[in-house]
């Protein structure tokens, strides 16, 4: 006997409500309407390319730094000093290569070097003393700008220094395509794939879960916790020294006062995307979708009639909206998982 056909209607909302049950459900719902919201509101300039750029070029900056914030809030950790590794990293390449006039590759070198050192100890110190993660990334987050500004002044006298990078370099970290469209979004694309491998692909994926939902239980399961944490700061402070490198070549100079925005900027993605800040819940897809979110909020606001002084009240009423959309797609989620266990 040929098995029954399923009537496509009992098989479109079987798909529906698995999908509901995902955790980027919410995430994805709610970029939709916020992307329906604007069009509605700014008409077609915000579907032409340069409404496009505006947001995603914001995006691939706030992404490529709420990538690794996303694997560290699932695995129950948070790193705050990225606001300071940021303008480090952007005046450590500006000072090497533009003060001193060393190859851009070395003063890019020295740079990624400084946000993995600010990692390693990040996680170094977590690791040793069990303080929480908050407190820690504060504290290396103060010391990396007091030391910013007093080796930026002792070498260059000032809180500022220019660069001028090589074609080669501007062309692969500062370009604009088109004129609009800057070459960091095709760099977020590349950090998307790979921290996507490592969470839903790789064993470290299933690792990262385990560390955000029981630290003991993942430690005693024979999962190297100590060198995990180390390795998702470090992921986080290369990331963030990406970024601020990419700052210095996109408009050539670097100051002390930049990137703090990134702070809390990342971690609204990151929560818009679903991840829970208790960790042990989110996806990639979810962080990403977050980020898109976010960055047409921010930038939409300027393509309609509104006063852009409240576009903060709109990204606070947004980021309450996602955590509660959230919780409850994850409820329904975790009832499904209990009544198919039963």
């Amino acid at each position: 006997m040929p098995p029954a056909t399923q009537h496509p209607l009992a098989t479109t909302l079987r798909t529906i409500g698995r999908f509901m049950r995902r955790p980027e459900a919410g995430s994805l719902l709610g970029m939709l309407a916020v992307f329906v919201f604007f069009v509605l509101s700014a008409g077609m300039i915000f579907l032409s390319p340069a409404g496009f750029a505006s947001w995603l070029n914001v995006a691939a900056e706030i992404g490529i730094v709420a990538l690794p914030i996303g694997l560290l809030m699932i695995a129950g950790e948070l790193d705050l000093s990225i606001g300071s590794v940021i303008p480090a990293s952007s005046l450590t390449l500006a000072i090497v290569s533009g003060h001193f006039g060393a190859p851009d590759a070395i003063g890019i070198a020295v740079a990624l070097a400084l946000g993995l050192g600010v990692g390693f100890l990040n996680g170094f110190i977590v690791n040793r003393t069990g303080m929480p993660s908050l407190i820690v990334t504060i504290g290396t987050m103060f010391a990396v700008m007091g030391l910013t500004l007093g080796v930026s002044v002792m070498i260059t006298g000032s809180t500022s220094t220019s660069i001028v990078p090589a074609d080669l370099s501007k062309s692969v970290l500062g370009q604009f395509v088109g004129g609009m469209f800057a070459v960091t979004i095709f760099w977020w694309m590349g950090f998307i794939a790979v921290v996507a491998y490592v969470l839903h692909v790789s064993p470290v994926g299933n690792w990262i879960y385990a560390l955000g939902g029981d630290r003991l239980s993942a430690r005693n399961a024979g999962i190297p916790t100590e060198r995990l944490t180390i390795g998702l700061f470090m992921l986080s402070g290369c990331a963030a020294s990406f970024v601020g490198i990419s700052q210095a070549m996109i408009y050539q100079s670097a100051q002390v006062a930049g990137g703090q925005s990134f702070i809390f900027n990342s971690i609204m993605c990151v929560v818009i995307g679903g991840v829970l800040l208790t960790g042990g819940f989110g996806s990639v897809l979810g962080i990403v979708l977050g980020t898109i979110t976010f960055s047409m909020v921010n930038q939409g606001i300027y393509f309609t009639g509104f006063d852009p002084n409240f576009g903060s009240v709109i990204i606070g009423a947004l980021l309450l909206l996602a955590v509660l959309m959230n919780d409850t797609f994850r409820q329904m989620a975790l009832s499904y998982s209990t009544k198919k266990k039963k």
